[in-house]
C-alpha cells in the first residue's frame, strides 16, 4: 500500500530472490519512460523501495504521481 510521507508516495515491495526484484524493477522503467515520470528507488535484495514525486511542481505528490502508482500496482 502507498503512504504519503515528507511530500513522496512511498512503497516497499517484496519479492521472492533480487531475479524478481530486478525484473520487476525492469517493468517500471519502461512504464517510467512512457509516462516521462521517474521515481527515487532503491533495491536491497529482494526488496524494492519506490518513491514518486513531481520535481517540476516542486517535490509535491501530484496526480501525475498517483497515476504512476496505479501503473506500478498493475504490475503486481
Amino acid at each position: 500500500m502507498w503512504k504519503e510521507v515528507d511530500n513522496e508516495l512511498v512503497r516497499q515491495f517484496e519479492f521472492r530472490d533480487f531475479k524478481e526484484a530486478f525484473a520487476f524493477m525492469t517493468k517500471v522503467a519502461f512504464i517510467a519512460e512512457k509516462m516521462d515520470h521517474h521515481p527515487s528507488w532503491s533495491n536491497v535484495y529482494n526488496k524494492v523501495t519506490v518513491r514518486l514525486s513531481t520535481h517540476e511542481a516542486g517535490n509535491i505528490v501530484t496526480n501525475k504521481d498517483k497515476k504512476m502508482a496505479s501503473a506500478i500496482d498493475k504490475l503486481i
